[in-house]
């Protein structure tokens, strides 16, 4: 226990004395481990262990103690360096970023399995991630009995493949059609979950055009080494060499040529600047060209006997290809004269052609001539196409020039993967789709109905009608892709189309009718959550929840407006994306002023277009004034690229400013790499030029330089002489220029005022090397009679542990985000990780009497909604997926905890899947399957 750690493995902090009352909190000796036990249950015998219901228990007032995690780990980051004082406690080598030095170095190995070249399973297969959404380009899998090769990997592939036990574990290669935030935003974290898996970790080969290393060079400053080792680029560069880079232009790069399969790529340039010596970065696509082998004809016995041989070896070596002298007769035999004609071997290519430029291009490739022809009219050489998947967008295939292109290939089967109207009527992940349809039943106030998806069965005909058409298709045909569809290339009398993978289409009226099936009772709880906003109240209700009849609102929420300020979570789980929970970001939208965004983790842009729709999201993008990073873990920031990607296309013809994006110094090393390789159209601020200290230097003439280490800059939780002072004097934070800042300070403070507000200020939170919480402050306004009214505060945890810090800037708060990692009888993990637990998250608010609180960043343990005790929920919520949170509605946000009870009463978490969270497994490598959601990669920093 925490209680029992020997004395010369803690380092004692001191504090200056705080000096309000509601810091009582840190103003106690006390250790978090017996704090916690207090409410905490006993442990179960090992034989009779029970599951636990996941969401809400009651705390019980007889003195218990938490069960024991069998977490070995722990014991060692214990003697590491934990670090403790009267005032909390947090694991001091993460804080400094050096627990990656206490791990062993992994030198992750690569899958090698036996081929078998016979291959009784072959075909590809849409995975089709940002069909509905648009955000991301779909993937691709070519599938073998002992390889697996997936094709573009664009945010949400890991979350896609979690939800239809896609085995990522088992991929030898990803390619990439174009090297872009479209196509290879899932590429990071994936990266990540498989270097995390078992002890060793896997990798995993990367290939793409030379635009690639542009992509490997940002991926380094948050990726390990190790994990990028496989990365290869092919084609012409002006420094690295490549593969191929001594190669006539015209001929096809072979990168995987073994007895299973051979894999070409074609390089393919925009017409306008094909003529010239490389075409700018991240313009240049790929055709890739898959060819399996051709099938050896049937050996014929009787011809064999009648050439004079015997049954034996020889009629082996004939079927391997190998000519035999006759056993009776004086004469060869070769494999011809006893072997049936042979099959050739399927081939598929799939093509990226992004823009018309390129299908110009696309028609003069001398390398694809040999595709062309027709089985009828071949000659020697000549390569009959199975099938073709295009990428392209639909603008791109519906143009003449490319259908003219389509017509080369006679009896190929074409399937669009491209961006099509039609997809957009059913969600891919059903299963979070199918809790935000819940909750939307529950209280439409908070969770209102998906931005894109149907409510009625209507089109559902309509495409089923369509579909129908495309089940007797033939070769030859245009069908549109559907998620996981297949194409069969063996065994050969299966080849073609083969829809019997094809999930289900998912309707909101259909998840109702199951809600409603399940708890016919939820009906009754909706017609009491419409009354919380009329001021009725159920009276049963309010009796075992007292807290519930408070009626006290602050004065900066008098006189409100809907349009004043709105807080949509479109990620609150942690670690990486599962199926219900997608990673951290927060979408402050402040209507026709602007908005903000407080975090991006992976999948965010499709989280905006689940939210408002395609056109919503891209008004909500636009509207976007600045971009706020916590800290430089993955979980957080790996779909800022994909968004301000988005945000610089939807405005390059539209006088703009550019967005303005806050984040720690590693983030800014990210985006200056990146940037070579797709314009972001950002000015970036170090969060530490938005410290209080920072924005006091604007009111002075000549500001100086100021180190991490200042006084006041980054408060006392830093200030010299404590221990933590030594993670702000690390080589990776230099000392900050605040001159050199100032005119995006200045820039930043106009933004600002434009959108309302009178503070953005970041302070550092105990978490990993340059982590930050933020304040948002809205400027004051003044009521009807002319009176001046507060503005609110918003404050947002980013990922910490409780600190000093954190509770005075959450000091009056009308709102707290907070991060709530851990269950309370999980405190050891959270002090390990430097994370909160749910009681710690609201501890922190209780103590700067926050008005608030929302809770977020689950661990994906916690698949639905995580563990609570609900005598502490009195001013908290605990947050959702989708949830919007309008700031008029903010009284009525702790009523509708007690009906989440009635939603998920059926939701087990079981405490034996809880164990061994370090300790990885296969299940992880396939994205969290399933029952395992309470596995994490130890690579994916969270």
């Amino acid at each position: 226990m925490l209680t029992s750690m020997p004395h010369h493995n803690l380092t004692l902090l001191g504090f200056s004395p705080l000096k309000s009352s509601s810091f009582a909190l840190f103003l106690r000796p006390f250790s978090l481990y017996p704090i916690i036990s207090a409410s905490s249950p006993p442990p179960h015998p090992p034989s009779s262990r029970r599951p636990r219901t996941a969401g809400y228990r009651r705390s019980d007032p007889s003195p218990r103690f938490p069960p024991r995690r069998k977490w070995s780990s722990f014991e060692e980051e214990k003697r590491k360096g934990m670090s403790s004082s009267d005032s909390f406690e947090f694991n001091k080598r993460r804080a400094e970023g050096k627990d990656k030095i206490d791990k062993p170095k992994k030198s992750l190995k690569r899958n090698t399995r036996t081929l078998n070249p016979t291959n009784t399973i072959a075909y590809v297969q849409i995975l089709g991630t940002g069909m509905d959404t648009q955000d991301t380009s779909p993937s691709v899998l070519l599938f073998f009995d002992k390889q697996r090769f997936i094709f573009n990997a664009g945010e949400g592939l890991q979350r896609f493949c979690t939800e239809h036990k896609i085995k990522l574990s088992k991929v030898d290669h990803i390619f990439l059609s174009r090297v872009c935030s479209e196509t290879a935003g899932g590429l990071p974290g994936l990266l990540l979950t498989l270097a995390g898996i078992g002890e060793d970790g896997l990798s995993v080969n990367v290939w793409g055009p030379s635009d690639l290393k542009y992509l490997v060079d940002a991926m380094r400053s948050f990726i390990p080494r190790a994990a990028m080792v496989h990365t290869r680029s092919f084609g012409p560069s002006e420094s690295t060499p490549q593969i191929g880079s001594t190669k006539a232009k015209d001929d096809p790069f072979v990168l995987v040529n073994d007895e299973v399969v051979k894999i070409s790529a074609i390089l393919l340039e925009p017409r306008s600047r094909s003529e010239e010596p490389g075409s700018k970065p991240g313009e240049t696509s790929v055709v890739y060209v898959c060819e399996l082998p051709e099938i050896n004809g049937k050996f014929d016995p009787a011809k064999a006997m009648a050439l004079g041989l015997r049954a034996g070896p020889k009629y082996g070596k004939l079927q391997s290809g190998q000519s035999v002298k006759s056993d009776f007769k004086d004469i060869m035999v070769h494999p011809s004269d006893v072997m049936g004609p042979s099959v050739p071997g399927p081939v598929v290519l799939l093509v990226d052609c992004p823009t018309e430029s390129h299908a110009e291009e696309l028609l003069s490739i001398p390398a694809l001539n040999s595709y062309y022809s027709c089985p009828d009219n071949a000659t020697d050489g000549d390569k009959f196409v199975n099938c073709i998947i295009h990428l392209s967008p639909a603008s791109v295939t519906s143009s003449p020039t490319y259908q003219s292109w389509m017509k080369r290939f006679h009896y190929a089967q074409h399937i669009l993967a491209g961006h099509e109207t039609k997809n957009m009527e059913f969600p891919i992940l059903k299963a979070s789709s199918r809790i935000t349809a819940r909750l939307n039943y529950l209280c439409p106030q908070f969770f209102p109905a998906p931005g894109f998806w149907s409510p009625q069965d209507a089109n559902e005909s309509t495409n089923l009608a369509s579909l129908s058409k495309c089940f007797g298709s033939s070769l030859g045909e245009n069908i549109s892709a559907e998620n996981l569809l297949k194409f069969t290339l063996r065994p050969h009398g299966n080849l073609g189309i083969d829809r019997s993978c094809i999930p289900s289409q998912l309707t909101s009226t259909r998840v109702i009718d199951e809600l409603l099936s399940e708890i016919p009772e939820i009906s009754s709880k909706t017609e009491e959550v419409k009354r919380l906003w009329n001021g009725q109240h159920n009276n049963k209700m309010m009796i075992e929840e007292p807290w519930l009849n408070e009626s006290t609102v602050p004065s900066c929420l008098e006189n409100i407006r809907r349009d004043d300020m709105e807080i949509v979570l479109l990620g609150t789980g942690s670690s990486q994306p599962s199926r219900y929970r997608n990673v951290s970001a927060v979408y402050i939208d402040l209507f026709s002023k602007g908005s903000i965004l407080l975090d991006c983790g992976e999948g965010t842009l499709g989280q905006l277009k689940r939210r408002y729709g395609l056109e919503g999201a891209d008004e909500a993008v636009r509207n976007l004034k600045c971009i706020w990073i916590s800290h430089i873990h993955a979980d957080h920031h790996t779909g800022l690229a994909r968004i301000l990607a988005r945000r610089r296309e939807l405005l390059k013809d539209v006088p703009h400013e550019p967005a303005i994006v806050v984040g720690p110094r590693p983030l800014k090393n990210f985006l200056d790499a990146y940037q070579r390789l797709e314009d972001l159209d950002m000015e970036f601020l170090d969060c530490r030029n938005t410290t209080s200290t920072s924005w006091a230097s604007l009111e002075t003439t000549s500001p100086e330089k100021t180190t991490s280490n200042g006084s006041g800059a980054e408060g006392s939780l830093f200030s010299k002489g404590s221990p933590m002072q030594s993670i702000y004097k690390r080589p990776s934070s230099p000392v900050i220029d605040n001159a050199s800042a100032l005119p995006y300070l200045k820039k930043l403070k106009k933004v600002l005022g434009e959108m309302g507000l009178e503070e953005l200020i970041s302070f550092p939170v105990v978490h990993c090397p340059q982590a930050f919480g933020v304040v948002l402050k809205a400027a004051e306004r003044k009521n009807m009679a002319g009176d001046k009214i507060p503005g609110w505060k918003t404050v947002y945890s980013g990922d910490t542990r409780p600190c000093p810090q954190m509770v005075e800037a959450s000091k009056g708060a009308t709102v707290l985000i907070h991060e709530a990692t851990f269950e309370d009888a999980l405190v050891e993990e959270a002090v390990a990780k430097n994370h909160s637990t749910t009681k710690e998250a609201i501890d922190v608010g209780s103590s700067a009497g926050v008005y608030r609180i929302i809770l977020t960043h689950f661990s994906q343990r916690y698949p639905k909604i995580p563990v609570i005790d609900e005598s502490d929920m009195h001013n908290t919520c605990i947050g959702f997926d989708m949830m919007s949170i309008n700031m008029a509605d903010l009284h009525v946000l702790p009523k509708i905890v007690p009906y989440f009870k009635n939603l998920f009463r059926n939701v087990v978490v079981d405490d034996d899947e809880d164990e061994g969270e370090e300790e990885e497994s296969d299940s992880v490598a396939d994205g969290l399957l399933m029952k395992r959601d309470n596995k994490v990669s130890s690579y994916f920093r969270y």
